[in-house]
């Protein structure tokens, strides 16, 4: 993805370590006498771009050597470019990216059982290693877990069994007469004084 080209001048602070002079670890090399230039280097072979890679607006180019492995794909993808729009100073560029990561991992999943295959999920959260190394911090995840299942399922009951009674209710008021019409919820007596219907 191309991205426009920052102006130096622009920003406020950008090249104040330009001038060798004014380079904060000069007096440690100057006292050791390492004063080789070590800012005049040649640039490495930079490495060939075959997948899409995000860079930073903070950057004029992308470093010598980048990860290829994951490419920014999916609905994740889109959040990873979103958020690559956004300077690194802003919270919104990583909280987009960690949101991003939560939903490559539900993507993570999803591609497994495309492709036939049953993803080992306890051995991806390293369930293993919590139980060897870390058992109190596994138990407390056990317990918070159990709680919040626990939670969600009685909530969900309660909801249900309201959303149940609220028919019940409408149908009650839609049979009761509406206006001034007198409501009589049992059969009128007859003449001689017994309810009509009644032997």
């Amino acid at each position: 993805m191309e991205q426009a080209r920052i102006d130096p001048s622009t920003v406020i602070g950008w090249g104040v370590d330009a001038d060798p002079r004014n380079d904060p670890t000069y007096p440690m090399r100057d006292i050791s006498r390492d004063d080789k230039g070590g800012m005049n280097w040649t640039r490495p072979t930079l490495q060939p771009q075959s997948v899409e890679v995000l860079q930073s607006t903070e950057h004029n180019r992308r470093s010598a050597v980048f990860g290829t492995s994951t490419p920014p794909a999916g609905l994740s993808g889109a959040i990873r470019r979103r958020a690559f729009r956004k300077s690194e100073g802003k919270w919104s560029h990583w909280l987009m990216l960690l949101l991003a990561d939560r939903i490559d991992v539900v993507q993570g999943i999803g591609d497994d059982l495309r492709r036939g295959r049953l993803p080992n999920i306890p051995a991806e959260m390293g369930i293993r290693s919590e139980l060897r190394y870390n058992m109190p911090g596994f138990t407390r995840k056990v317990i918070v877990a159990g709680a919040v299942l626990t939670v969600s399922a009685l909530a969900f009951r309660v909801w249900s069994e309201r959303r149940r009674a609220v028919p019940q209710r409408r149908s009650r008021a839609m049979a009761r007469p509406q206006g001034n019409a007198e409501f009589t919820p049992y059969p009128p007596p007859d003449a001689a004084g017994r309810a009509a219907g009644v032997r």
